[in-house]
């Protein structure tokens, strides 16, 4: 009888939460980011979720989980496909296991060099919002868009130049097998490692050099532990905004709505504080060891490296297949359309 009483209770409950829709709208959102407090992904997330709270009047709530807080990466886009995660801000580079197709943004010299164009193209080209997001799809994700942190850079400790100067260096990457071919390629032993451990494995001498945008080697203080900053165009740090797609179904028209108008209004946003973060941040490490050496190399050096890396595409399509081979000529093919 307790039990009947029990479930008489929670329907009257029920019912009288269904009389006060702002109640029964209010929830809370977890965006989930790779980096640290104060990184690009937490302008990013912050950014969300202030407009989110705003535009929703309060009645949603985001709350911003940074590195490590929930997991690792793989982890976390596990925990975003199946909904315990609302959003996530993820690197490419961490979701080759995942979503294999989406290392097509690994493959060295695949963007165009100006980043304004670069941020139009990550936001708006068909072949990721219709093709790719197929993919991620596929895997249980919803994917919103793409963007770009910056142009990667590599610390080194001693002067990059050519492929032969890459003899016996040790290149720490993240775990992804179209990385390991791209710096094989280009005359490298690639490394990979988790995020966290890069610094200590500098100072130990354990890896020669690792590669990320100017703002996450200051933040993480890489420069301390080598000597050479170097520009070589090879690849840009693409990073993907991600949520469960059967989650994102399950909203409201005007929730979805709210979600898709604020990720598209952000794509100049991000732009822009991704270029005064990493000038920013260059200052700050000079200020921070002025004997650091800014190496950028040429456009006849970068052709050498370009012309060396020509066959990692090989390694791309035999992970992604027939698949991957489709994906790689429709990028190829917009991107001279734009030329």
């Amino acid at each position: 009888m307790k039990d009947g009483k029990l479930l008489i209770q929670q329907g009257v409950a029920v019912a009288a939460m269904a009389l006060l829709p702002g109640l029964v709208q209010a929830e809370t959102w977890k965006f989930a980011i790779e980096e640290i407090p104060g990184s690009i992904m937490d302008a990013y997330a912050q950014e969300f979720k202030s407009r989110i709270e705003e535009r929703s009047d309060g009645e949603v709530t985001v709350s911003v989980y940074p590195l490590g807080s929930l997991g690792t990466p793989t982890e976390v886009a596990e925990m975003t496909a199946s909904g315990v995660v609302q959003f996530a801000n993820l690197s490419v580079g961490n979701l080759g296991t995942l979503v294999p197709e989406s290392q097509l943004f690994l493959l060295p010299y695949a963007l165009p060099s100006d980043s304004r164009e670069v941020s139009h193209l990550l936001g708006s080209s068909p072949v990721i919002h219709e093709q790719l997001a197929a993919d991620f799809a596929d895997k249980d994700l919803e994917l919103h868009t793409l963007y770009s942190e910056g142009a990667q850079v590599w610390t080194t400790n001693r002067e990059i130049r050519t492929p032969g100067d890459f003899e016996n260096f040790k290149m720490r990457v993240m775990v992804s097998p179209v990385l390991l071919a791209a710096y094989e390629d280009m005359g490298a032993s690639p490394t990979p490692m988790p995020f966290g451990e890069v610094y200590g494995a500098l100072q130990l001498k354990q890896v020669d050099g690792q590669v990320n945008p100017i703002s996450a080697i200051e933040e993480m203080k890489f420069y301390e532990v080598t000597d050479y900053l170097i520009w070589a165009g090879e690849q840009e740090l693409v990073t993907a905004v991600l949520s469960s797609d059967q989650w994102f179904a399950s909203l409201s028209p005007e929730r979805r709505q709210l979600v898709s108008e604020t990720i598209a209004g952000m794509q100049d946003y991000i732009h822009d504080v991704v270029q005064r973060y990493n000038r920013e941040k260059l200052e700050a490490i000079q200020t921070a060891k002025p004997e650091v050496t800014l190496v950028k190399l040429n456009e006849e050096e970068r052709d050498v490296f370009r012309q060396r890396t020509r066959e990692t595409d090989q390694a791309y399509l035999e992970i992604t297949g027939t698949r991957g081979e489709t994906l790689l000529t429709a990028w190829n093919e917009e991107l001279t359309r734009l030329k």
